[in-house]
């Protein structure tokens, strides 16, 4: 039976940090940048935890913005 892995893509330049995403996610695998910023002087959203991304697009429907796009990619196992 295949398996699914999710990936995270944010475009940094347009998020502005406002935290929606990384609440939203129920396997806590989004962050906040702490030392980075974009150069609107945003810390941006990332996978901080990539391996336990599940797929399920709760981070790309709270963002109010549309700067989340969630993949879902099909393992070997």
């Amino acid at each position: 039976m295949a398996k699914f892995k999710g990936m995270v893509v944010v475009n940094t330049e347009r998020c502005k940090g406002c935290n929606l995403c990384v609440v939203a996610c129920p396997t806590h695998v989004l962050a906040l940048q702490k030392r980075e910023v974009n150069d609107k002087g945003y810390h941006y959203a990332y996978m901080e935890t990539p391996d336990d991304c599940i797929g399920c697009a709760s981070c790309g429907f709270v963002c109010p913005d549309g700067c989340i796009t969630v993949y879902k990619v099909k393992t070997q196992e």
